[in-house]
């Protein structure tokens, strides 16, 4: 189902700052903008990555995380709720109305007088966890699905708070990202569903390769770098 049009209810931009020692500078703890701030092929004005290999660049020059979430993660994690408000998991994009069961892979969005496109879901990792002090929280994310999305930009323009946000195009009515993301973290999946999504053309080049990876049973993927030492041990779903 496509959304209903809404708006932007929160626009987050943040700095690279070093928070932890040995490990690389962060920008994850973004603060909240009017605007209306710029967007460029690369992101919005202002804001910063700590670690550009795994971070920024033109297909996650924009990312989305669904205020309809936050209730979820004060319930799972009650001494912590006071954490989960808007711009917490790092977003740039905070809009109400829009979740991973109504977008799908490849929609185009007009957002403000910005043309963007969902080009990948997040992979949620260990920066997140130590940003909101819960080890487990990449984990749960990743397991929960709830992990928000990036947009490539397809037209520059700006974005504040308050601008429209529509669905201008669905090229891929089959893949709701509620159908995606969690194929990108299970262990195995269909071959064949491998293939179809290897040669994906909306989807990031990075994700495309992953599932290529996935086409031979034999590929099991390391996920400990990524979520973090603390959760060595944890069992990974099938």
């Amino acid at each position: 189902m496509t959304p209903r049009p809404t708006t932007v209810t929160g626009l987050f931009v943040g700095e690279a700052e070093a928070r932890w020692p040995g490990r690389k500078p962060t920008a994850i703890a973004k603060k909240p903008v009017v605007g209306p701030v710029e967007l460029t092929a690369t992101g919005l004005v202002g804001d910063q990555q700590g670690n550009m290999k795994v971070h920024g660049g033109p297909e996650k020059a924009l990312h989305h995380y669904p205020a309809d979430h936050l209730p979820f993660w004060r319930d799972r994690f009650p001494e912590k709720s006071h954490c989960f408000v808007p711009g917490c998991f790092g977003e740039n994009l905070s809009i109400t109305g829009m979740t991973e069961e109504n977008l799908c892979q490849g929609d185009v969005l007009r957002v403000g007088t910005a043309l963007v496109q969902v080009s990948q879901g997040r992979q949620p990792c260990w920066t997140l966890s130590t940003h909101l002090g819960l080890k487990s929280l990449a984990l749960a994310v990743q397991k929960a699905g709830r992990t928000g999305w990036y947009y490539r930009v397809l037209e520059v323009g700006t974005i504040a708070s308050g601008d429209p946000v529509s669905v201008q195009e669905r090229p891929l009515p089959q893949w709701p990202l509620a159908r995606l993301i969690p194929l990108r973290f299970q262990r195995h999946i269909d071959p064949e569903v491998a293939r179809e999504l290897s040669v994906l053309p909306t989807l990031a080049a990075g994700w495309r390769e992953a599932f290529k990876k996935k086409m031979s049973r034999d590929y099991v993927e390391d996920t400990r770098p990524r979520l973090g030492p603390e959760i060595l041990d944890a069992p990974e779903e099938d």
